[in-house]
């Protein structure tokens, strides 16, 4: 009597543990398909289906050497080769059509027929491999039971690879679900197996307690549950120590990046108690427009190494963009979160010399103070930034902690950007204008156009306020082109009623960085048909920050129309005294500063200084903020002729304006 096949239950449990190790690693490395792109996302997805389809297959084959057929058995190599290939390409093939966000049932049910019958077909195929004196039939019942038990278990590998496709990290849930597919497939197969009969030739004489095992067959499954663990590990090591660096590092600083600050968001505790130090450096932009990016980048890399000295085991700081670092505290009082950033701005402040430059920085930082899970990471981030931006305002180098006055303001800023949209559509701005005077004639020599909000909601809001989010969300370019363009109207409706008086213009620095002020100018004049010398623009010192050489032949350029350009607020801006030689000016425009301290004698002295150095380089003078007879005689004894202010008239509205100039014009007569 032939002897009844029996199971290595030891292997059988090998068989087992393959397929759940297997499912875990295909789950583990799926994952990464979601957060990576391009090559790095293909690499993913045939780890993965290599690491799924070859476990399966060294699962069937661990299996059937646990079966103890008591006769020789070996194994054809292409034969087995293939049902490797066949395993593999169901798993990719799979993955591949259930791997879009968007998938449906049809997916889902494709996907799950393409690796269960990819499953069934290795099997089969692997059993038809089996070279031996025995011939195989199968049980229908049993048979039926084991398709039905590979496409639920595919069904089953498929969901719970579409649920942990987007989650990266390791948990009790994910080996639950490795044990859940594991146990599925091993019970496709074992059952399968079940189903199977095993009948003897004839001529079969020769029955064996136990066959030995095929060395081949050995050393292939070998091979492949190595293979599976060298890519698994290899993988492990790869995320852990390059991408880990790449996707958590900032590749200038070595800092962690903004990545790993929300990741250290998730690892805090429940209403925990953290202060953000949100760091942003000043006038940066100049350093990077006038020394170039690379030695921003160098600067930004020392920054960043004197951020580490305040790094400990409650204090992390990250790069978050740019010229941005933010130092998250915890467990510490308020006192101590000011006594760091005090010595920050101390630290920072300290000389870097790069490339023979000898470069100071300051910055600005904005403070909040709150539990992260309660007040939420973004709104902790939103008001330190508030915060860093009021530092700014009120004048640089400094800390500023939030508080909810900041946060009304902020909403109100918020609100008056969304409404700049569309101010200019329903004609909610308007210009007034502020004469200028020559006191030596008693005549009046021209107009500055300055602009007015006259909000629907709120009533007249001050260029003080508008002007600067204008700036910020770069709606300053379509509103300087209305000023420019209304002021040219008037002027020209002035000129032709007699009164040939300029019109000054206020400029942003954005059309300067766009390289089109000169076209714009071209056009306005064309347009308005105003003759170029009854008009003047107005820049600030501060545009001596951007690139000198490229502005200075934008003012060439619009000076070469007829045009002429005053620089405005001198005196408390950026710019150099020993540039005016090289920037074609044709006015100076002394601050309003000057004027009100005009009384004391160091203010007198540097008056009279910038008065005769322009009169040398035949630049006209204007003194602003002129408001009292004192004024008045102090500047004409200076020798400053050329006044703006109150004493004289405050701006007024055009119809104002056509009302004053008759009765300006009767006087003089």
């Amino acid at each position: 009597m032939p002897m009844e096949e029996s199971f290595n239950f030891y292997i059988v449990a090998l068989s087992i543990a393959i397929s759940i190790f297997a499912s875990y690693s295909a789950l583990s490395i799926i994952a990464k398909v979601s957060a990576s792109q391009g090559k790095m996302r293909c690499f993913w997805l045939l780890s993965g289906s290599f690491v799924m389809g070859a476990g399966i297959w060294s699962m069937h084959f661990v299996g059937m050497i646990a079966v103890t057929l008591h006769v020789p058995v070996t194994y054809d190599v292409k034969l087995t080769l293939l049902s490797l290939v066949v395993s593999v390409s169901a798993s990719l093939i799979a993955f591949i059509i259930t791997f879009p966000k968007a998938i449906n049932f049809l997916h889902i049910w494709i996907g799950g027929l393409v690796i269960g019958s990819g499953i069934i077909t290795m099997h089969y195929i692997g059993m038809e491999a089996m070279i031996m004196p025995k011939e195989m039939s199968h049980s229908p019942g049993l048979f039926s039971i084991s398709v039905a038990i590979a496409l639920i278990a595919s069904y089953v590998a498929l969901f719970l690879f579409i649920k942990w496709r987007d989650q990266t990290g390791s948990s009790w849930l994910k080996w639950l679900s490795a044990i859940i597919m594991g146990l599925a497939i091993c019970g496709m197969h074992y059952t399968s197996i079940l189903a199977t009969q095993f009948h003897p030739h004839s001529e079969v004489t020769d029955i064996v307690e136990e066959a030995p095992l095929n060395i081949y067959l050995l050393l292939a499954v070998t091979l492949a549950i190595l293979l599976i663990l060298a890519v698994s590990w290899v993988i492990i090591l790869f995320d852990r120590h390059v991408l880990a660096k790449l996707a958590y590092s900032d590749t200038i600083t070595g800092l962690p990046n903004r990545n790993d600050m929300h990741r250290y968001f998730q690892s805090l505790q429940e209403r925990e108690v953290i202060s953000l130090l949100l760091i942003d450096l000043d006038q940066f932009k100049a350093i990077n427009d006038t020394l170039g990016h690379d030695t921003g980048d160098i600067l930004v890399k020392y920054v960043g190494l004197r951020l580490e000295h305040f790094t400990d085991h409650d204090h992390h700081a990250f790069r978050i963009g740019g010229d941005s670092f933010l130092i998250i505290i915890q467990r510490h009082s308020k006192a101590h979160v000011e006594n760091i950033a005090n010595d920050l701005l101390v630290s920072l402040q300290k000389p870097h010399f790069i490339e023979g430059n000898e470069l100071r920085v300051t910055a600005s930082i904005g403070i909040s103070i709150g539990p992260v899970h309660l007040e939420g990471r973004s709104t902790l981030l939103q008001r330190a930034e508030t915060a860093m931006y009021q530092a700014k305002a009120a004048g640089k180098n400094q800390y500023c902690i939030y508080n909810e006055d900041m946060g009304k303001g902020e909403v109100r800023k918020f609100e008056l950007q969304k409404d700049l949209q569309s101010a200019l559509d329903y004609e909610q701005f308007y210009l007034v204008y502020q004469p200028k005077w020559n006191t030596l004639s008693h005549s009046l020599i021209g107009f500055e156009a300055l602009i007015r909000w006259h909000h629907p909601r709120d009533g007249l809001i001050s260029p003080g306020e508008f002007i600067p989010i204008a700036e910020e969300s770069s709606y300053i370019i379509p509103l300087t082109k209305w000023i420019l363009k209304t002021a040219c109207m008037q002027a020209k409706q002035w000129d032709s009623e007699g009164y040939h008086l300029p019109v000054s213009v206020n400029l942003s620095s954005s059309h300067f960085r766009a390289d089109n002020v000169a076209e714009l100018v071209r056009t306005v004049l064309n347009e308005t048909e105003l003759s170029p010398h009854l008009l003047e623009l107005e820049i600030t010192e501060s545009m001596m920050l951007y690139d000198l050489n490229n502005v200075i032949e934008q003012f060439q350029a619009i000076r070469s129309l007829g045009v002429k350009i005053a620089m405005d607020d001198f005196g408390t801006g950026y710019s150099s005294i020993g540039l005016l030689d090289q920037i074609p000016l044709d006015t100076l425009k002394l601050d309003r500063v000057f004027t009100r301290n005009i009384d004391t004698k160091s203010k007198r002295a540097i008056v009279r200084a910038i008065i005769l150095m322009a009169e040398s380089l035949q630049i006209q003078v204007i003194a602003e903020g002129v408001e009292t007879q004192e004024h008045v005689d102090y500047l004409t004894q200076l020798g400053c002729h050329y006044m703006q202010g109150y004493f004289y008239a405050k701006p007024m509205k055009v119809n104002d304006i056509n009302e004053w100039l008759p009765r300006l014009s009767a006087n003089i007569e």
